[in-house]
């Protein structure tokens, strides 16, 4: 048994269900704040400091996707993890589009979603500390500031993810170098499967955004071999 003490926010209408998920978390040695509804997910958020947010997609008042919305508006950083009875592809991808760490769908295993949230959480973890040990490097004309979650062009300001800054990270290591697509995955995501791939693509076209202003830097994709992040 785990002797963490992370806090978690959990919102799930399911009364038996629910009840059962936080003191099987509870057990697992968590703080859990369980909410039935997206409306009370919502507030307690803006109350409290949590380290990641269990969300069910159906809910009264505010949906899973909805408030995952207005949660990152509030804090980017939180991991979050989506659960569903819905098998549909749609509903996965706009999960991971939304910038979800994980979608599980209903029934599942309690082992399984404890297991989900330690890696997120040793991640997370991970990710902010090596943020914080290191400092700032010139790409091209930009700066990017490891320790704020920074890229700058001259005097704009575009705030970055955890998982943007890994990216921005592991491809600037990695410059005017063919990698495939799987090398990223696992780096990054650290799960090379359809739905991450997908998710990866919806950051590598943020990243082709953030950093347009420079002619000199490209990421230039090669179909059924990989990416290349070229700085001329």
């Amino acid at each position: 048994m785990t002797q963490t003490k992370e806090h978690i926010l959990l919102a799930e209408d399911d009364v038996d269900f629910g009840n059962l998920l936080k003191q099987y978390l509870e057990m697992s040695g968590y703080t859990v704040v369980w909410t039935q509804n997206g409306e009370e997910a919502l507030e307690k958020f803006k109350e409290s400091s949590f380290h990641i947010c269990v969300f069910d997609v159906m809910m009264p008042k505010i949906d899973g996707f909805t408030l995952a919305e207005q949660v990152i508006a509030i804090n980017p950083e939180i991991p979050f993890i989506f659960l569903t009875a819905r098998k549909l592809k749609e509903d996965r991808l706009k999960g991971l589009k939304l910038g979800a760490d994980d979608y599980i769908v209903k029934p599942f295993d309690a082992d399984e979603l404890v297991l989900r949230i330690n890696n997120i959480i040793k991640r997370s973890t991970t990710s902010v500390t090596k943020v914080v040990n290191e400092g700032v490097i010139q790409i091209g004309n930009y700066s990017f500031n490891q320790r704020r979650l920074e890229l700058v062009f001259e005097n704009e300001i575009q705030q970055l993810t955890e998982k943007e800054a890994s990216l921005i990270q592991f491809l600037f290591d990695h410059k005017n170098q063919m990698l495939k697509r799987e090398e990223i995955l696992k780096a990054v995501w650290k799960n090379d499967d359809y739905f991450s791939g997908r998710s990866m693509d919806v950051f590598i076209s943020r990243l082709r955004k953030y950093f347009k202003k420079d002619t000199a830097i490209t990421i230039e994709s090669s179909r059924g071999i990989g990416l290349e992040f070229k700085i001329r």
